[in-house]
């Protein structure tokens, strides 16, 4: 088992399945990240997680309670800092997929924007919906927590 040391911190929240979602979740993950990572992560993610949001909002089912999860976590390792951005809604009827749309078209970037902003993105269905998620990596920032992550979990020191 290979284990590095790192340190995490993880938030979730639910926001409504309405455009307004969007902006409440940017507005959180401002409020919890900006004393977390570097000002221009911050901003990457901040865009991630809107597009993410309003694809979800746009494309896809709510889950119970007509709301959106929205999850986001800070990992360091020494020399790295990953901050995941997660978006869970019911599921729609495409697959995400990055579009080609014509140069005067309103929408149907989204996801060619996630995919500028982040290292890697994904999505994963389970049958209740879908998960769709994306990682930016920058230096690392010191913090004052430390976990040891392993591919078994996440355990506090």
């Amino acid at each position: 088992m290979v284990t590095s040391l790192v340190t995490q911190r993880a938030w979730c929240v639910s926001v409504s399945h309405h455009p307004t979602g969007a902006g409440e979740a940017r507005a959180r993950l401002s409020a919890e990240l900006a004393p977390e990572i570097g000002s221009e992560a911050l901003a990457d993610a901040i865009s991630v997680i809107a597009e993410l949001v309003g694809n979800a909002i746009r494309h896809a089912r709510p889950l119970a309670g007509d709301v959106i999860r929205v999850s986001w976590s800070v990992c360091r390792a020494p020399d790295d800092e990953v901050v995941r951005l997660t978006v869970t809604d019911g599921g729609g009827a495409t697959t995400p997929a990055i579009r080609t749309p014509d140069p005067e078209a309103l929408d149907g970037r989204g996801l060619a924007i996630v995919e500028a902003l982040s290292d890697e993105w994904g999505f994963v269905r389970d049958g209740l919906g879908q998960s769709v998620w994306a990682e930016i990596h920058s230096p690392h920032n010191p913090v004052d927590h430390v976990v040891s992550c392993t591919l078994d979990g996440v355990s506090s020191s």
